[in-house]
């Protein structure tokens, strides 16, 4: 292959989409380290604070759903800039919210506006990149997403010792508007991909094997849902831990993600079986969920289960987000905006079965749940093989 400008991989595109959607993810998730400051700052229970997650995920599956649609109809760099401008508005208003009614309607409305966003930056990178490249830009997008463990929960505890948490989401909506400046330099002025006078319908996006996909991805997110949100509890159940003390165990785990992630878009590009490579993932990731819910001899033995588990079912995500981005110019945006709203679904069904797990049999029913979901994910995506080229 003889290489040209147009295999050139846009890096400027790919950086300021990862700084988007590390702002994105890091306006709810960098909330953690504040429950208890704003319960009191709020005059509410921390469980009450706690559920401002809910409202988050459910504007943002909404939005993700809408916002894809729109994005194929009025332009992609219009809803990336609009969405994160947006974004630093809410996180504004949180900033100086009197008391918590206003916070979960500013709270809620972030999450919408961090939903418009990132549907719309996987269709945007997948656009301006060839096919067999498109496994490692999306892959590097994702990290963005990941980094928010590692890196932004952290910085925002210790930033936020400082200056508060409400002094930590005018830092938010700051980051937010370097994001959406980046965005607005590098996305493409026209970046609606119709080309005939009627705008693309829900029906030609939905074809059956996008619906299986994304079903199959509901499993996925579940299943990585299951050991993100838990972990921490896990480990204090298990091994009686402080909280201090599962913070580095947590970044460990993170770090497995980010490996996964960076490694599985490298295979995706490079094993052009997408469905296949995402089906190995699955199943390998259940087998080490069931090691690391059922086998616990030492918090080290956790841990490094956790990292082999984490990087396992970061694995397959680039392979399944590039097989999903597949689908015709026209109906990405819907596609990629619909796939942000399954994942909302995913992370609420991992929640609450999580929960119906400890009130029934403990944490030693995570393992079997995980390893099949896995296996049905993986047997979803096999099926799936056999229809990819209608997509």
């Amino acid at each position: 292959m003889t290489m040209t400008a147009s295999r050139a991989m846009p890096w400027a595109l790919i950086g300021a989409a990862c700084l988007g959607s590390f702002a994105a993810t890091s306006s709810g998730t960098t909330r953690a380290p504040f429950l208890i400051e704003m319960s009191h700052d709020l005059e509410v229970s921390v469980s009450l604070v706690a559920n401002l997650v809910s409202f988050t995920a459910t504007s943002w599956g909404v939005a993700s759903a809408v916002a894809g649609s729109l994005s194929d109809r009025i332009g992609r760099r219009a809803m990336l800039v609009g969405g994160l401008v947006a974004l630093a508005l809410a996180m504004f208003g949180q900033a100086f919210a009197g008391d918590f009614f206003w916070v979960a309607v500013w709270a809620t409305l972030a999450g919408g506006c961090a939903g418009t966003f990132t549907g719309v930056v996987f269709a945007e990178v997948s656009a301006r990149v060839e096919d067999y490249q498109r496994g490692r830009a999306l892959g590097w997008v994702m990290t963005g997403q990941s980094l928010t463990l590692v890196v932004g929960v952290p910085l925002a505890a210790y930033v936020g010792s400082m200056i508060g948490w409400r002094g930590w989401n005018i830092c938010m909506a700051a980051l937010a508007l370097a994001g959406s400046l980046g965005l607005l330099a590098t996305a493409r002025r026209r970046a609606t991909a119709g080309h005939g006078p009627r705008p693309p319908s829900m029906r030609a996006a939905l074809s059956r094997p996008v619906m299986a996909l994304l079903g199959i991805g509901i499993a996925e997110r579940i299943c990585y849902g299951l050991a993100t949100v838990y972990f921490a509890t896990f480990l204090q159940t298990i091994y009686g831990l402080s909280l201090a003390g599962v913070a580095l165990p947590l970044a460990i785990f993170a770090l497995g993600n980010i490996a996964g992630t960076v490694l599985g878009g490298q295979l995706a590009d490079r094993l052009r079986d997408r469905l296949r490579t995402f089906a190995a993932a699955m199943a390998l990731s259940g087998g080490a969920a069931l090691a690391l819910f059922l086998w616990h001899p030492a918090p080290w033995v956790s841990v490094a289960l956790g990292v082999v588990y984490s990087l396992l079912n970061a694995l397959g995500r680039p392979s399944y987000m590039a097989a999903l981005a597949s689908v015709p110019e026209n109906v990405r945006g819907t596609v990629l905006g619909l796939n942000g709203a399954t994942a909302s679904v995913g992370w609420v069904g991992a929640a609450a079965l999580g929960a119906l797990m400890i009130g029934t049999v403990g944490f030693e029913g995570f393992g079997p749940l995980a390893a099949l979901l896995g296996l049905l994910g993986a047997a979803g995506a096999m099926i799936s093989r056999r229809s990819k080229n209608s997509i």
